[in-house]
């Protein structure tokens, strides 16, 4: 049965959970640490809509999921976000393949809308709309659709989005659902049909699987040093600071810091004071210097660690 979930956060890591549903497997906010983000997701028969409005830069881990594609493209103003290293300007139409895995960075607030929808079925209906000639999207590609039929998809993905904020209840009639979709599938091909594909380069390519093995490796120890990393990786030093400084704008101590640091954050948030130690709860992601964590953790957060330890548990949820 078709349905509709609008959800709005106030908090990072809330935000970070829901855009799993995306293929999102981590976030890092690299901007003003406090922020508010919005997803509204829809759930069709075939695809599933999302649209966001996020006000911290931020760098985005996507992990895409198995068997399906993922469309996005810019609102309004928003800054050009990178993913994979490639620029995604207003009016561009950003592919990801089935299971592929890219970093994507923003530089201020940003506003998106998304599409998923199985490879399978996307093929299907692009053959009995287009022909044989009908090309699936490649692992990571940018494409530049007219402009007359990028409007016509944007205007029905954000009509869906409007009704479902506004009586989200309308979406349920199957019929009217069904509709929907199938004006949505139409425009999306004739988009993707009409245009070309700006494909990531072979070595963009490797240096996405780089980070992404990089990523991976963070995830499974804390305590890893560079050194370590790269040698699991099979990479130089060198090697894996052009891949960073390419997809993310920053080194990878850098990002090994900031990621430390907000791991650091939101445990202490869900700590009782009473028993937790600001030591401690550091060494658990790895931190081994704990003065210098306290100074950049102060410079980022506007307050110590020991600060945030001490505030209350209980927090408000805040609108958009």
């Amino acid at each position: 049965m078709p349905g509709s979930v609008t959800s709005v956060f106030s908090e990072a890591q809330d935000f970070e959970a829901a855009l799993r549903a995306e293929g999102g497997a981590g976030l890092l906010v690299t901007g003003r640490a406090a922020s508010r983000a919005r997803l509204t997701q829809i759930t069709l028969d075939r695809l599933r809509l999302a649209s966001a409005e996020e006000e911290a830069a931020r760098i985005a881990f996507f992990a895409g999921l198995a068997s399906t594609v993922l469309i996005c493209w810019l609102i309004g103003g928003s800054a050009a976000p990178l993913w994979g290293g490639i620029e995604q300007r207003a009016g561009d139409m950003l592919t990801l393949g089935p299971g592929q895995r890219v970093h994507s960075r923003t530089e201020g607030p940003c506003r998106w809308n998304a599409i998923r929808l199985p490879d399978e079925e996307l093929r299907r209906y692009g053959r009995a709309l287009c022909g044989a000639e009908f090309a699936a999207p490649p692992a990571l590609a940018v494409w530049r659709p007219a402009p007359a039929v990028m409007m016509q998809l944007a205007q029905l993905h954000r009509a869906a989005i409007r009704m479902a904020q506004a009586r989200p209840g309308t979406l349920a009639d199957v019929e009217a659902a069904h509709g929907l979709e199938q004006q949505l599938i139409h425009a999306l091909i004739e988009c993707l049909s009409a245009a070309r594909a700006q494909e990531e380069a072979p070595a963009a390519r490797r240096h996405r699987g780089i980070l992404a093995g990089f990523e991976g490796l963070l995830q499974a120890d804390p305590f890893a040093r560079m050194a370590e990393i790269c040698v699991a990786l099979g990479v130089s030093d060198r090697l894996l600071r052009e891949c960073c400084n390419e997809h993310l704008r920053m080194g990878p101590s850098q990002y090994l810091r900031l990621r430390r640091m907000q791991q650091v954050h939101r445990a202490l948030r869900n700590e009782s004071p009473d028993t937790a130690r600001v030591s401690e709860v550091a060494e658990r992601y790895g931190v081994r210097d704990l003065g210098r964590f306290a100074s950049d953790y102060r410079a980022f957060y506007g307050e110590l660690p020991s600060a945030t330890l001490r505030r209350d548990l209980g927090r408000t949820r805040v609108k958009f």
